[in-house]
């Protein structure tokens, strides 16, 4: 007989149906709260509904289960009777917290109603209880508030200019400034708002408050900014989310009552502190909300001393339990410490590298897990630049260094014109607000920076931009902000939108202009613990890089060879380019001849300063791959000036001159220049040019050979499909490389392989590997042509298959291992079949996507070449593919 699913897990009084390890189940807070009921930690007692009635609700078109509301009324009534008070009653009311918890922490994407259960009767219970009428009206208040907004669909804008005008009528500046006959009247005004704006009258009955409240918390999991989140953080759709009901606790009863969040350590750098916030007599949204500039957590000791080292005992104790750093909640109740969450606390990269080395030392956690507990894409942050300390900077104002990084920009002053401006245009710009909402997500996405003139370090704002690994300044309240007319002010100084600030999160300054950079200098922990991930990798790392200056770049993170020099790169500077168009001018083979012999001087010294830097690695050198019209005038543009030339009567040779450009740039025309003539195809039809470059790299090595330098250059012919193409490539590059060899006197060691590119090249690789060394497989054009979309092109269409679901991920971005990978793969079993230890890599932009890398890892290649500043990304991806997962995050 089949188990009856269990779908409500009950917590409290040191039992609890659930344990820690089933975060896929409760939810993280969900889980966290089901094990520090076991622990002993004193948790308000509840309930959690799981991520499975979730599924169920929506795949019943949004209708809670059966089975699961005779379970949830169930719940309701023992926690009734264990907590000694029940739902709607007028004497002695229960009230409620209603949250979301989903596996991975979504930090105030979904919605949370507080103080549920209060009516016009049970208002005069919890006065009669508390003998504090202004404390039983602010959370009477603030539960209308929240349910109107959350559970019966209106805007928080429907309320907020209420409250305000309230304060401002009497003349005070802070809600805790209100009375109870204000609060009151508000409570009136709200109702009365919900009744014109939806129809509906506010619900009085509590047990109808907790099913809507509970309903409402399951479709915030589909609400905007919930799915611009998860889409950005990688967390699927399909999971759902817990929703958690528990006794309300309050923060807000005196000053003898507080609340607050933080963390075991510093979420910013990592130092081993107690970090954190709170304030005295609040409910916890006024913190995470940045409404007010909550006191850092240092500072409870002298407000409320017991409950501050009962707090710092538990949380160490957390801590020590689930060897991570917590990130966890707490409201103290007329002088008792409550713990209403606990969770592995989100972190910037330089903390989560920091925090992963300490725990090694401290005998926590092994070298294993520490490379496990650090998202390959934070590594990334780490390399970003930071404001040279040498550049003269205007100061305007301070606040709190929320998120580090250096990002300049024009300001802005709403989510939506961040986005517009920073996502769509590609401008940068800085996100200037009182304080961030949920509601900003995508806005705070599109900025370089985040500034808040309210907040603190665990505010919305801090939080969210250091899981984003945005830099944040927050609560700078030396500032004055004035959505209205798109301002702000720091004193005397007003900036306007589009004038550009530099913020820096490291120190919390704010700046006037666009501050120069400069590159970061990277921490002894950092290379601890990417030394760790090496020992666990299989594949190789390499760069691709086209000058020496790139190279040493990637060398110094790491790299053990480029995978890809693109050499038609090197033919744009200015004393070069003149030969390029001569040779492509040239109409015999003498006078192209002519042209590559003033080029190949260039070429040698270049690959001479490649193979210096990135000796004894291997340095792949791809063939000429350009298509030729992009070193000439466009058609277009010619045809203007000599127009403008014949207009005004210009001299017969320069019209003569430019007409012959014209002439051979519309016989180099090509409609679709990306499948002409590029690639080997260039060197099948003029196999001089392949000849020079393969005389300079030979020159180069052989030259560095008499000096000691030894070398591996590897001479790489692009855009192959046939094996004939690659086999006539190879045999000039042979040939020459004996001729240069037997004219130097000396010997050097070099391979022959091509770039897979083209479909068939994957199809045919059997054959193709009868002549080749190598394989780099080249994803950018594989992508391109096997999936038909044009990576310059497709950007639109691209972005609305993304919106839409028909792509989980840009497949230029991470490699679609279904479709391109399963020509990877054919490519990789069929050369490996006809060459058992054919070297074979990737040199595409997905060679720093960890989960490409990860694809590279299984399929057995020897290396991934990637940018050389997401080299580190790409050794830690491949040291977490090795250890057998795609890695940790703290999300």
């Amino acid at each position: 007989m089949a188990k009856k699913a269990k779908y409500i897990y009950f917590f409290g009084r040191g039992k609890a149906d659930g344990r820690g390890t089933m975060k896929d189940l409760l939810g993280g807070k969900g889980a966290g709260l089901a094990e520090m009921s076991r622990s002993g930690v004193p948790v308000p007692p509840g309930f959690t509904v799981t991520t499975e009635v979730c599924r169920l609700y929506y795949k019943s078109g949004r209708k809670f289960p059966p089975a699961a509301a005779r379970e949830f009324k169930a719940a309701a009534a023992k926690l009734e009777k264990m907590i000694g008070k029940k739902l709607g009653d007028p004497k002695n009311p229960l009230l409620v917290s209603v949250r979301s918890g989903a596996k991975f922490s979504m930090p105030g994407m979904m919605d949370t109603i507080l103080n549920l259960g209060l009516n016009d009767q049970t208002i005069q219970g919890l006065i009669q209880n508390s003998g504090n009428p202004r404390w039983a009206y602010d959370c009477y208040r603030r539960f209308v508030q929240m349910f109107g907004n959350t559970a019966m669909d209106l805007e928080k804008t429907d309320f907020e200019p209420v409250l305000e005008e309230k304060k401002k009528t009497l003349g005070v500046k802070m809600d805790a400034d209100l009375s109870a006959e204000a609060l009151q009247e508000l409570v009136g005004r709200f109702k009365s708002i919900i009744k014109g704006k939806t129809g509906r009258p506010f619900p009085e009955d509590p047990f109808k408050q907790l099913e809507m409240a509970r309903d409402a918390v399951f479709r915030s999991w589909m609400n905007d900014r919930a799915i611009y989140y998860r889409k950005q953080n990688d967390i699927p759709h399909d999971i759902g989310t817990a929703v958690n009901v528990q006794c309300m606790v309050f923060g807000n009863m005196g000053d003898d009552s507080a609340t607050g969040v933080g963390f075991t350590r510093s979420p910013s750098n990592g130092e081993k502190v107690f970090y954190g916030e709170y304030l005295v007599n609040a409910q916890g949204e006024d913190v995470v909300a940045g409404i007010r500039t909550p006191h850092p957590i240092a500072n409870l000791a002298n407000d409320l001393p017991a409950a501050a080292k009962q707090l710092q005992e538990i949380t160490t104790k957390l801590e020590k339990h689930y060897r991570d750093v917590q990130d966890f909640e707490f409201t103290i109740e007329r002088g008792k410490l409550y713990m209403l969450q606990t969770r592995s606390g989100k972190r910037t990269a330089q903390a989560a590298v920091k925090v992963a080395v300490d725990m090694v030392h401290e005998r926590l956690i092994t070298k294993k897990e520490a490379v496990m507990r650090v998202d390959p894409v934070q590594v990334e942050q780490l390399l970003h630049p930071v404001f040279d300390p040498k550049a003269e900077k205007n100061v305007i104002a301070k606040g709190l260094p929320a998120s580090p990084g250096a990002s300049s920009g024009a300001a802005v002053f709403d989510a939506d014109t961040a986005a517009e401006k920073g996502m769509k245009n590609g401008e940068a710009v800085i996100l200037v607000r009182p304080e961030t909402t949920p509601d900003d997500i995508h806005g705070m996405d599109a900025a370089k920076g985040i500034l808040t003139a309210r907040g603190g370090m665990t505010s919305h704002a801090a939080v969210v931009a250091r899981g984003m690994g945005k830099c944040c300044v927050a609560g700078c309240e030396s500032i004055r902000v004035d959505e209205h007319a798109k301002t702000f002010t720091a004193g005397s100084i007003t900036v306007r939108e589009g004038e550009w600030i530099s913020l820096d999160g490291s120190t919390g300054e704010v700046m006037l202009g666009n501050l120069p950079t400069i590159e970061p200098a990277l921490s002894g922990e950092f290379g601890t613990f990417m030394k760790w991930a090496d020992e666990f990798r299989k594949l190789g790392v390499r760069a691709n890089a086209d000058i020496p200056r790139d190279a040493e770049v990637a060398r110094g993170y790491g790299a053990e060879g480029i995978g890809l020099c693109r050499t038609e790169h090197m033919f744009f500077a200015e004393d070069r380019l003149p030969h390029m168009v001569a040779m492509i001018m040239a109409k015999t083979e003498e006078d192209r001849r002519a042209a590559l012999e003033k080029l190949l001087p260039f070429q040698r010294e270049d690959f001479k300063g490649l193979l210096r830097v990135m000796s004894p690695h291997p340095v792949t050198i791809r063939t000429l791959d350009p298509p030729l019209h992009e070193f000439l005038p466009k058609r277009e543009e010619l045809m203007v000036e000599i127009a403008k030339l014949e207009s005004k009567g210009g001299g017969e040779s320069g019209i003569a001159e430019k007409k012959r450009l014209l002439a051979r740039v519309q016989e180099l025309h090509e409609f679709n220049p990306m499948l002409g003539l590029r690639g080997c195809r260039l060197g099948i039809l003029y196999p001089e040019i392949t000849e020079m470059q393969s005389k300079a790299i030979f020159e180069a090595a052989c030259e560095l050979k008499k000096e000691g330098v030894k070398t591996l250059p590897e001479v790489m012919i692009p855009l192959v499909g046939f094996p004939g193409e690659l086999q006539r490539q190879a045999e000039i590059v042979r040939t020459v490389a004996a001729e240069v060899m037997k004219s130097q006197g000396v010997e050097v060691e070099y391979l022959v392989g091509t770039m897979i590119e083209v479909p068939r090249a994957a199809i045919d690789a059997g054959e193709i590997a009868k002549t080749a060394e190598f394989f780099s497989f080249g994803t950018n054009d594989l992508t391109q042509m096997t999936l038909g979309f044009s990576r310059d092109d497709a950007g639109k269409i691209i972005s609305h298959y993304l919106e839409t679901g028909l792509f989980e991920k840009d497949p230029f971005a991470t490699l679609d291992q279904d479709g391109v990978g399963g020509l990877i793969q054919l490519g990789v079993e069929r050369g490996r079949k006809t060459k058992p230890k054919l070297k074979i890599g990737i040199c595409g932009e997905h060679g720093g996507d960890p989960n490409s890398v990860k694809f590279c890892h299984q399929v057995g290649m020897n290396y991934v070449s990637c940018s050389p500043y997401r080299v580190p990304v790409a050794r830690l991806a491949a040291a977490q593919a090795a250890l057998g997962t795609s890695g940790y995050t703290s999300k």
